[in-house]
């Protein structure tokens, strides 16, 4: 299937800085892709173009096959969006908003009332209609402000920091959400909490200091850089020194006296080599398993790499 959104050769300049530069993607019309980057790498103003919020210096958003600098209005029909704080009219019931919210974006009169009760039944919101917004707590706040982004049935919906500020529970709950309306439209999840990616998106792209550094799914961006650190469970463990004589071993820590946390660098096939060494010495070797980098980690290794 053709992708509901392309990016191509996007740049854009503040002054005389450029905050993106080439950047380049494709989203399917399913499934929930993470935007993430670090504050200052370009991830908002990417998202802002892309919403039509700011017009690209260089480059084209095409949004269901709309060219949105050529036909802004009809590309716009397409988006929903939830900013990171929710765009809430505090003295209005959930009712009176979503259908503010609905007008605003053009559902016919006739389908007002389904298009509302449609999004209050996929938001739990149905059992609240009639309370004011400033009563509820930030958990239905949020879910108000996805109603909001939805109402209008778009193909795409982009999600800026949404679980920002919310208790654990609401958390679950509002992942879980995201992860429903990814079934039927395409999601863009905008984030610096890894741990947000790792729970919902499959696809992520990478942003920092303006560029794309990764773009790839979350399996390959967890496995990118590759371990560089093992335990190990020894009944007659060597010395420091003795480990750290078999080459590539870098730095050994003992945990305990028979665990070990061992640093290690190069190709080398080190497992090998300390499995080895293992039975030619006697050292008794238990337990071996390789330690992936974090997500944290692999962030910030990338972002090195970049710069």
């Amino acid at each position: 299937m053709e992708p509901i959104v392309r990016i191509k050769g996007l740049s854009h300049r503040y002054s005389t800085s450029w905050a993106i530069r080439d950047i380049n993607i494709e989203i399917p019309r399913t499934g929930i892709l993470g935007l993430l980057g670090s504050n200052g790498a370009g991830k908002s103003t990417t998202m802002n173009i892309l919403c039509g919020v700011l017009t690209p210096t260089t480059g084209e958003v095409i949004i269901n096959g709309i060219d949105l600098s050529k036909a802004p209005e009809k590309a716009k029909q397409e988006i929903g969006f939830l900013p990171q704080t929710p765009p809430l009219y505090l003295d209005l019931t959930v009712d009176e908003y979503l259908k503010h919210c609905a007008i605003l974006r053009s559902v016919e009169k006739s389908q007002l009332k389904a298009a509302m009760d449609e999004v209050k039944e996929r938001c739990a919101l149905t059992h609240i209609s009639k309370r004011l917004i400033k009563n509820l707590s930030g958990g239905y706040k949020q879910r108000v402000g996805i109603a909001q982004a939805i109402i209008h049935k778009p193909k795409l919906v982009v999600f800026d920091e949404p679980t920002n500020g919310l208790d654990p529970n609401q958390i679950l709950e509002v992942r879980a959400l995201i992860k429903d309306i990814a079934t039927d439209k395409a999601v863009i999840l905008s984030t610096h909490i890894l741990t947000e990616v790792q729970y919902l998106c499959k696809d992520i792209v990478m942003i920092e200091s303006g560029r794309i550094v990764f773009a790839d799914t979350m399996e390959a961006f967890d496995n990118y850089i590759a371990p560089h650190s093992m335990l190990v469970i020894m009944e007659n463990a060597p010395t420091v020194d003795v480990l750290q004589a078999i080459e590539g071993i870098t730095r050994v820590d003992f945990l305990t006296e028979k665990q070990l946390r061992i640093y290690f660098n190069g190709d080398r096939n080190i497992s090998e080599a300390i499995v080895l060494e293992s039975a030619r010495q006697g050292w008794r070797l238990r337990e071996l398993n390789m330690e992936k980098n974090s997500l944290d980690e692999t962030f910030a290794q990338l972002s090195r790499i970049s710069n």
